[in-house]
């Protein structure tokens, strides 16, 4: 069966390649040399510095092949098209106004590369399928666990 497409960013694929990169090439070998120490030390059987080695270690290798899954299934986002288009889309940077009034910035984005603390916000997300392909102008609902959310679309570049 065929790997679901994993929409990314320049930037975002960037991020992810360079975190792949890091781990491979400077965990992983500090990861192995933390192992070796530590079955030199004592004997394996009951030692702490072994086993949180291993742990460390099935967590870097379980997260290198996570990366290498995204990246291997990305799909390329089209931030120039999005930045010219007058409906939003993946790539598109969004400012809504909430029904506080206050203004909020969203770039939306694929869920690989999603950070709502940086205003990344997922295509996937309930908030970024609301905005998906609506202009400037519209109103929009969005059914939240705290309640409904409603935002009016000022500008999308």
């Amino acid at each position: 069966m065929a790997e679901k497409a994993v929409p990314l960013t320049k930037e975002g694929m960037a991020r992810l390649q360079e975190e792949l990169d890091h781990l491979i090439t400077v965990r992983r070998p500090q990861i192995a040399r933390r192992i070796q120490e530590a079955k030199e030390l004592t004997s394996a059987q009951n030692n702490a510095e072994y086993d949180d080695a291993k742990n460390e270690q099935a967590f870097v290798e379980g997260r290198i092949l996570t990366l290498e899954r995204i990246i291997q299934n990305a799909v390329m986002i089209d931030e120039e098209e999005a930045h010219h288009s007058n409906r939003v889309r993946l790539g598109s940077k969004v400012t809504v106004v909430n029904q506080e009034g206050q203004e909020e910035h969203y770039t939306i984005v694929g869920s690989a590369e999603a950070n709502p603390g940086q205003g990344r916000i997922s295509n996937e997300s309930p908030v970024g399928k609301a905005l998906l392909d609506k202009r400037v102008g519209n109103e929009v609902q969005v059914n939240a666990p705290a309640g409904t959310l409603r935002f009016s679309i000022t500008a999308i570049s």
